[in-house]
């Protein structure tokens, strides 16, 4: 995709303005895959405007006619995969058949959150008078801006998009200045699709725009899957016109390992988990806590997996660890890394920066870890895993709530009494037993702590678009 590349406002692709240049490159070659020119002050002010008109009207369609929209939109989406699909391993880095199943995966969100169209309900409350009825009605909030995140960016734009629509609400959708091009071309698919013009408008831009798109008067809601920093930085944006914030930030999921856990199965799960995309998954294992009694042997089954997982370019070769997104994502978790050693953590396997092109690193195991170690209280983003050891459920429970993230957690273990015990303990907005996470979209994606405040998913993720109106009617 070259320089003239568009952004898509109001039914239509906009010529470049006098916005910043915003190069892609690919994260498995370094090279540059394409010039994007960001979008203008003027054009977001364009674009908020033209989605405040549709929205209008869109809100007074029949919700029916909307699930109808929708389910035509993925019908779309799921037509046009190999060719998003494309676009999206270039400048991500994943295997195209990973690319091209994230857009299958983002047209069956779409078609789930068409369902909602007939079950958006509202309340009859009783009232304290016998001539008096009291209603309480969900109502569409207007204009949403969406920000996307780069690791999983098509998925994560319909998963904000469809519930936004659905409700009712038009939408702004800023991506990752590391992914945009996937956005453009899904952009091409909603103007084939039939969708109102201005309902859904897509605009790259630099960080200083995102700031002038968070902060138009006619944005009622902002939508954030981000790190921790961005979700502070749209809190202060929110502030300028009040606007609702849904955030999904950072995680450090933890996975206690119990004596009587499948020890294969687990081993062989959280190196899936950690190695999927890199470890650039804000689900993804982040720390290990394992019993003592077994903790020698699922050390040595995780050093053999891991030690055997091999780096490169997966469009060659779909079974190899894939890049980092950028030089300067994988340059910070080398520096953690080397600064786990120096605090006395001990390197299994991994660690090592290597030659050649492309933003790539190592499958890593670190043991001998403490829960003070920064590699164990911050969020890593990267192929990178620290084990503890631990001697009772109790204390692995107290040492995974030990910390500043509550967005998912692990536990493998084969007795109930413990699964139970977790279940009811843990301080994270999931659970999954015998499992690593995968954010079922049926069910409500949220985290505690500073993970996050809303959540994306399920009837509770689709309500976040909506605001009540209370009816107090006498007769």
């Amino acid at each position: 995709m070259a320089k003239s590349a568009w952004n898509y406002v109001n039914g239509g692709f906009v010529a470049p303005g006098a916005g910043p240049v915003i190069s892609v490159d690919n994260p498995a070659s370094g090279a540059l895959v394409g010039d994007i020119v960001g979008a203008t002050p003027e054009q977001i002010e364009q674009a908020c405007a033209a989605a405040a008109h549709a929205q209008r009207a869109w809100a007074r369609l029949p919700s029916a006619e909307r699930g109808a929209h929708l389910r035509r939109l993925a019908d779309a989406l799921q037509a046009q995969a190999s060719t998003v699909g494309e676009v999206l391993a270039r400048e991500s880095g994943k295997s195209l058949d990973d690319a091209r199943h994230e857009v299958i995966y983002a047209a069956e969100i779409t078609r789930y959150h068409a369902e909602w169209a007939r079950r958006i309900e509202g309340e009859v409350i009783p009232s304290d008078s016998a001539d008096e009825t009291i209603l309480l009605q969900r109502e569409p909030i207007g204009v949403v801006a969406c920000l996307i995140p780069f690791n999983y960016p098509v998925y994560t734009l319909l998963r904000k998009v469809a519930p936004a629509l659905i409700a009712g609400n038009a939408v702004v959708v800023r991506p990752s200045n590391h992914t945009p091009l996937s956005a453009l071309a899904i952009a091409k698919v909603i103007d084939q699709s039939g969708l109102p013009a201005g309902l859904i408008n897509i605009l790259v831009m630099s960080h200083e725009e995102a700031r002038v798109l968070c902060t138009q008067p006619g944005v009622g809601m902002i939508t954030l899957t981000g790190s921790v920093g961005a979700g502070r930085a749209v809190l202060e944006y929110c502030k300028a016109h009040i606007a609702k914030p849904s955030l999904e930030l950072g995680g450090k999921t933890p996975a206690i390992i119990e004596p009587d856990a499948d020890l294969e199965a687990a081993a062989q799960a959280i190196v899936a988990s950690k190695t999927t995309h890199c470890g650039q998954l804000c689900t993804a294992i982040e720390r290990v806590y394992v019993h003592r009694s077994v903790h020698d042997r699922f050390l040595a089954l995780l050093r053999d997996r891991l030690s055997r997982v091999r780096s490169g370019d997966r469009a060659r070769d779909a079974s190899l660890l894939g890049p980092m997104i950028s030089r300067e994502a994988r340059d910070a978790v080398h520096a953690k890394v080397e600064r786990a050693l120096a605090e006395g953590a001990a390197l299994e396997c991994g660690g090592t920066l290597p030659d050649g092109a492309g933003y790539f690193y190592p499958a890593t195991l670190l043991s001998g870890c403490r829960q003070d170690m920064e590699i164990v209280r911050e969020e890593i983003f990267g192929p990178v895993l620290p084990v503890l050891v631990y001697d009772t459920l109790d204390e692995a429970i107290a040492l995974a709530n030990d910390h500043q993230f509550g967005l998912a957690s692990v536990l493998y273990t084969e007795q109930y009494r413990s699964a139970l015990k977790v279940a009811n303990r843990i301080e994270a907005g999931e659970l999954y037993i015998n499992r690593t996470p995968a954010d079922p979209y049926q069910g409500f994606h949220a985290g505690w702590k500073r993970s996050g405040l809303g959540g994306d998913d399920g009837k509770h993720g689709m309500l976040e678009f909506t605001q009540t109106r209370l009816v107090v009617m006498r007769y």
